[in-house]
């Protein structure tokens, strides 16, 4: 059996030259957490996984990722890092990887040209190629007229998620499951995650959007958006059938260490690396 991966996130601005580790609710209300370059040192000596960056306004400003913050992390951080936001071409995989991020995630950049995660792909290879996905849940009353949505029933009621691009700023009405078949199909590597309606919110993952989502497609799913304690991670392998949960506010603000979040996993059966 695979370990199942913890992996923090560093949602990012360069409002500041060396960049800013910021957290929001529901991609809002947005407060400060860190610094970026200090905060993934001290996740991987605490047994991260994974540090993943996302650069959370590179998109929405039509600007160029944070390369600097990258080439100065990877200097004291030898886990595998993940760097999103303002991935445009396949020239910045190329930039990004060549800085030291060992794989690249992009969200809005894809759905509008998803070809490029064919070309991504084929150029920088699929483990290399992640594919975010912010999906807000949209409830409908009458499932059946839904043909070109993939519809879930949940305790709320039926639903079926909505791609968002930009950060969250701009919704597409493109279906989140379908969406997430695709990209498999043209070579992603991993899907990384996030519930629109639970990020920053500490209720715990959507599970009905995490595991819908893992059960369709045959590649990792990072589930992302609503951590508040261990037990939400735990809900997130045993009932979403995820293959990582990732969180931040959980770690920023020193609520539960990596280690304590690792052995209470450890305690109820599931896999991962101590």
């Amino acid at each position: 059996m695979l370990s199942k991966r913890i992996i923090p996130c560093l949602d990012c601005d360069l409002q500041v030259p060396e960049g800013r580790v910021v957290k929001g609710v529901e991609f809002k209300q947005i407060r400060y957490a860190g610094n970026p370059v200090e905060l993934a040192t001290k996740y991987y000596e605490d047994g991260a996984d994974e540090i993943v960056f996302l650069d959370i306004t590179a998109s929405h400003e039509r600007r160029s990722t944070m390369v600097d913050v990258i080439k100065k992390t990877v200097e004291n951080v030898f886990a595998p890092i993940c760097v999103g936001g303002g991935i445009r071409e396949v020239k910045d995989y190329v930039k990004m990887l060549k800085a030291g991020a060992d794989k690249c995630s992009t969200n809005t950049a894809a759905i509008k040209n998803p070809s490029l995660i064919n070309d991504a792909s084929s150029h920088v290879g699929s483990q290399a190629c992640v594919i975010g996905i912010d999906a807000k849940r949209r409830y409908t009353e009458n499932p059946k007229e839904n043909d070109e949505h993939y519809i879930v029933e949940t305790d709320k009621g039926y639903c079926w998620f909505d791609c968002s691009i930009y950060g969250g700023r701009e919704f597409t009405g493109i279906d989140a499951v379908n969406w997430a078949i695709e990209c498999e199909e043209r070579g992603a590597g991993e899907i990384l995650l996030t519930s629109m309606d639970r990020d920053g919110t500490k209720i715990g993952y959507d599970l009905e959007l995490t595991k819908t989502i893992s059960k369709n497609v045959s590649i990792p799913v990072i589930a992302s958006g609503g951590v508040g304690t261990p037990e939400h991670i735990y809900e997130a392998f045993s009932k979403g059938c995820a293959d990582a949960a990732l969180a931040a506010s959980i770690f920023h603000f020193n609520e539960y260490p990596i280690e304590f979040v690792k052995q209470y996993l450890k305690e109820r059966n599931i896999e991962v690396r101590i």
